[in-house]
């Protein structure tokens, strides 16, 4: 089978596509022909070595966690799916950008036929992460949240998960994407310059912000009087220890549960996962070169 590698850190030009043997799955595992696998920030940082204190890559290094495919086996023990079966699921194995790959049965899920398949998989990493964002910083109705980042893979579904919880959302976000956001109820507000001042305009008190840029936003939260247990980041952890502000992301949302509940939200047509383009696997490192460019609306996803 064909799968993404990379021999050693470095830029996309790392990347290759290779012939490696299919996986088997032992018992309690599920082997999945892929049809679908989201890219993610996080695994262009580990792949450039950005992360390496704290996920080491083991060279040479498969790369990818969501996918949505076929059940091709199943191992011993394993009862919740079945050869033939519509699957999301997720790896921690980073290994899910190849035309096959095995997963643990209890990381899978049925895809709800209403689903498209590069929805559900570009689903996992973005959509738990934004699930478990949006639980931790306790959202009531009527209240207000920033989002920065609004209209990225996490931001654009933590958004929606928002308004969902009857909050005022405010979403930080370029100018190319607040009709996207007036769509969904969101009201746009760009980020740079001035964006304290604009945000006070927009509404006049803040609850809660939800960092999925890095940068200073923490700060910007803590600026505009949001307390601390209020504010959640995936991406500055040094602020977790300065400021006692959270940093609650995929890890704390992670089950096949979640995915499950958002897949089920996805089919009933009350959620979005933009999918701003699709590359087949041997094109990795186009794929990659797109995210990199940033201001991509929700997702890019791998077609094998």
């Amino acid at each position: 089978m064909k799968a993404v590698r990379f021999a050693e850190y470095g830029g996309v030009d790392v990347l290759d596509v290779v012939e490696v043997p299919v996986p088997e799955c032992e018992a309690g595992q599920v082997l999945v022909r892929v049809e679908a696998a989201g890219i993610n920030p996080g695994e262009a940082k580990i792949r450039a070595g950005m992360l390496h204190s704290r996920w080491p890559a083991t060279f040479p290094s498969g790369q990818g966690s969501d996918f949505a495919g076929v059940v091709a086996g199943v191992g011993a023990g394993v009862t919740t799916v079945a050869a033939d079966d519509d699957v999301i699921g997720y790896t921690d194995n980073r290994a899910s950008q190849a035309e096959y790959v095995v997963a643990e049965a209890e990381h899978v899920t049925r895809k709800p036929a209403a689903v498209p398949w590069e929805v559900a998989g570009a689903l996992y990493v973005a959509g738990c992460t934004a699930y478990a964002a949006v639980r931790s910083v306790s959202l009531a109705p009527g209240e207000t949240i920033a989002v920065a980042g609004a209209a990225g893979g996490v931001g654009s579904i933590a958004v929606q998960l928002a308004r969902r919880a009857g909050a005022t959302v405010i979403g930080l976000a370029a100018e190319i994407h607040h009709d996207w956001l007036r769509s969904k109820g969101v009201i746009p507000v760009s980020y740079g310059d001035g964006v304290v001042n604009r945000i006070r305009v927009a509404a006049s008190r803040i609850d809660a912000l939800i960092d999925t840029v890095g940068g200073d936003y923490v700060q910007l939260a803590l600026d505009l009087g949001v307390k601390p247990d209020r504010i959640d980041t995936i991406v500055n952890f040094a602020a977790v220890g300065k400021h006692g502000v959270k940093a609650e992301g995929n890890a704390a949302g992670a089950s096949a549960d979640v995915l499950a509940e958002l897949a089920e939200l996805v089919a009933a047509g009350e959620l979005e996962v933009p999918i701003t383009a699709t590359f087949p696997l041997i094109r990795v490192r186009d794929a990659y070169r797109q995210l990199a460019q940033g201001h991509v609306r929700g997702k890019i996803v791998l077609v094998p």
